[in-house]
């Protein structure tokens, strides 16, 4: 399959699930599935705008991937505040919506990373495609570690904490993204 065709289902898929989460996350007060809807919106955004620079200049693509890592910065910078504006004011979210949604958003991410996968290796651009869709599987993983810890603690702890590793998760790849070889070759 071709990397554009790839890139049109992945934003189908991330646009469908950014409703869905941010919906569910805001009615069950989980910060952690909100920043995982955050992530899906970002890469709708990522998926919208690499194809948009598909075929363009190695410059344009690069310059694309740097505004990507540097939006991922900024997604993770708002969920760390916001996680540490709810350890004092956060309920204890729904386990069962946590937990159901979770196993839906990961089912999503895992197909879009096994459809990019091949495209890996490319350039800045197509790397920053890879590790957001990289970054969604984790983040679905933490988010049922989430809903078992809030399940097994009967606190709020464990969504906050899977909130705070998913925004260090979104700063890490932003820098990478940000230093990606092919930045420093166009920056020059």
């Amino acid at each position: 399959m071709r990397y554009g065709r790839v890139l049109v289902i992945a934003l189908g898929l991330n646009a469908a699930m950014f409703a869905i989460e941010m919906a569910a996350g805001v009615c069950v007060d989980s910060v952690a599935l909100q920043a995982d809807a955050l992530d899906f919106f970002g890469d709708t955004v990522t998926y919208a705008l690499s194809l948009a620079v598909l075929g363009m200049s190695l410059t344009r693509r690069t310059a694309a991937a740097l505004f990507k890592g540097v939006s991922m910065a900024l997604v993770g910078l708002w969920v760390l505040g916001a996680t540490a504006h709810a350890t004092w004011v956060q309920p204890l979210p729904s386990v069962e919506v946590l937990g159901a949604v979770g196993v839906a958003a990961l089912g999503v991410n895992i197909g879009v990373a096994v459809l990019l996968y091949r495209f890996r290796g490319g350039d800045s651009n197509m790397r920053s495609v890879w590790l957001c869709s990289r970054n969604d599987a984790i983040s679905n993983l933490a988010v049922l570690a989430a809903a078992a810890g809030v399940f097994g603690t009967g606190t709020v702890w464990p969504d906050l904490a899977v909130a705070a590793l998913m925004a260090t998760l979104a700063l890490v790849a932003s820098l990478q993204i940000i230093r990606h070889p092919s930045w420093n070759v166009v920056a020059r």
